[in-house]
């Protein structure tokens, strides 16, 4: 299941000398007029050079203003850096702080990052544990960014599956959507398949939770012994010993 992952923290690195040079370079006297649009530029760059190879995603970004009340002092040199748990994807920002100047300052400046390309768009509403067909979804292009969890970018990894929610017309299919259907409920017989070296052994027992493809769940079997395996596509509990 595809999914795209924000940008490499090694950029950091480059985007720190990048504007280190630059504000050292210009030195202006108020650095809040120039720090927006010299991130909008060294951003737009990056992009363009540092696609990586493939994608099919369209990058867009857009860098919000300080706070006008702000008055920040000269500053020769200003480093950039990511605010813990920060990324540089949908809705973020990039700390700034003036490290060679006469009153050292510490800002923070509002970044906004798109990343368009296409995925599967509810054509009308979902109820939950409804099972999605192909008729669910049309293709189309949207901000992969504008939420936390990955897109579902193709069809076999949506079609067949249930809904975990209530999903409504025109949002973008992700993958805190959709789950396996489960095959059988907590409760119900099921069996187990226990594998080990040169031997298989099958038996019965009941299934402790609800189990989906690929799910691990847990067996109570007929000897009161509790295990735990792996759903298979027929429902089969397998176990690896």
């Amino acid at each position: 299941m595809p999914s795209f992952q924000p940008f490499p923290i090694a950029w950091l690195a480059v985007f720190v000398a990048f504007i280190a040079g630059g504000a050292q370079a210009q030195a202006v006297a108020d650095p809040s007029a120039e720090l927006g649009s010299l991130t909008q530029r060294w951003l737009d760059d990056a992009l363009a050079r540092n696609q990586p190879p493939g994608a099919t995603l369209r990058m867009e970004v857009s860098v919000g203003s300080l706070d006008s009340r702000l008055r920040l002092a000269p500053c020769s040199r200003v480093e950039p850096y990511l605010p813990a748990g920060s990324r540089l994807w949908g809705r973020t920002r990039l700390g700034l702080r003036c490290v060679e100047g006469s009153s050292p300052w510490n800002v923070f400046l509002p970044v906004t990052i798109k990343a368009w390309g296409p995925a599967w768009v509810l054509t009308g509403n979902v109820a939950p544990g409804a099972v999605l067909t192909a008729n669910d979804a049309a293709q189309a292009e949207v901000d992969w960014a504008a939420d936390t969890a990955p897109v579902v970018a193709n069809p076999e990894a949506w079609i067949g599956q249930t809904a975990t929610r209530q999903l409504m017309a025109g949002q973008a299919l992700r993958q805190s959507m959709v789950k396996a259907p489960s095959l059988f409920k907590a409760g119900a017989q099921v069996r187990v398949a226990a594998q080990g070296p040169g031997y298989a052994v099958t038996s019965a027992g009941q299934a402790l939770s609800a189990g989906s493809v690929g799910q691990t769940v847990r067996v109570k079997m007929d000897n009161g012994r509790i295990v735990s395996g792996i759903v298979a596509e027929d429902g089969t509990v397998t176990i690896t010993l």
